[in-house]
C-alpha cells in the first residue's frame, strides 16, 4: 500500500519492556517486503540493525524513543514512535513479607510488607481476609540505591476482628513464567486482655527474718 508503507501498530507494540543485555525487536514493519527501512533514535541520527520486514528491526537497543523511515516515489513516510525500556530482572524473584506484628487490637491499623529485591518490573497481588470489601490501601516504594527493590505497604486502618486470617502476597515476574508467594498470619483481638499466673500457693508460712520471693508470670 504505497499511501500506508509501514503497517499500523497497536499501543501495545509502541512500548517495549527489555531485560538488561536481552536483544528487542522494533516491530515496524511495511506493507512492501522490498521497502528499504531506516532506523533512527531521538536525535535523528541512523542506528545499525538487522531489518525483517515481518518482523521489523532486531537488535541490542539503549533505551529511548526509536521511529522508522522509508521512501515511496520519493515521499518519506515515518512509523509510529517506539519507546524502549530498559529493567533490571533476574531470573529468580526474591521476596519476604514482613508485619510489624501479628497480634493487633480492635481499631488498630495492621501494616504489612512485601519486599521483592533486584526486580524493576513484576505483578504483585495481595489476598488477605478484607479484600472482597477493598478495605486495604496498597502503596508502592521503588528504591533503587544501594539496591534496586520494590516495597508494597498493605495498611488495613480500624482493624476487626474479620480482619483475622492469612496475608499473602504473590509477585509475578514481567517477563518469565516465575511466580513467588509469601504469607503471615495475622490475628485481631476484640479488646486486650492480661493473663496473670501466680507461682505461690493462696496461703504461704515465713519463718522470722525469712527472705521470701512471690512470682507471678504476667501474659
Amino acid at each position: 500500500d504505497p499511501d500506508m508503507p509501514f503497517v499500523p501498530s497497536i499501543p501495545e507494540d509502541q512500548f517495549i519492556l527489555v531485560e538488561e543485555g536481552d536483544p528487542a525487536v522494533i516491530p515496524c514493519r511495511t506493507s512492501d517486503p522490498e521497502a528499504q527501512v531506516t532506523l533512527v533514535n531521538s536525535l535523528d541520527k541512523s542506528v545499525y540493525a538487522l531489518y525483517d520486514a515481518k518482523q521489523g528491526f532486531i537488535g541490542n537497543f539503549p533505551a529511548g524513543s526509536y521511529t522508522c523511515k522509508t521512501m515511496v516515489k520519493g515521499v518519506e513516510f515515518k512509523s509510529d514512535e517506539f519507546l524502549i525500556y530498559i529493567i533490571r530482572a533476574t531470573s529468580q524473584l526474591p521476596v519476604e513479607i514482613e508485619a510489624l506484628k501479628t497480634v493487633y487490637k480492635t481499631g488498630e491499623t495492621i501494616v504489612v510488607t512485601c519486599v521483592v529485591f533486584d526486580n524493576e518490573v513484576v505483578n504483585l497481588q495481595w489476598n488477605y481476609p478484607g479484600k472482597v470489601k477493598e478495605k486495604g490501601l496498597i502503596k508502592l516504594d521503588d528504591i533503587k540505591v544501594p539496591s534496586q527493590k520494590l516495597v508494597y505497604t498493605l495498611t488495613i486502618p480500624e482493624a476487626s476482628v474479620k480482619d483475622t486470617g492469612d496475608y499473602e502476597c504473590t509477585a509475578r515476574h514481567a517477563t518469565k513464567e516465575v511466580k513467588e508467594n509469601k504469607k503471615v498470619v495475622i490475628t485481631v483481638h476484640d479488646k486486650g486482655f492480661v493473663h496473670l499466673e501466680p507461682q505461690f500457693s493462696p496461703l504461704e508460712a515465713v519463718n522470722l527474718h525469712e527472705v521470701k520471693n512471690f512470682v507471678v508470670d504476667v501474659q
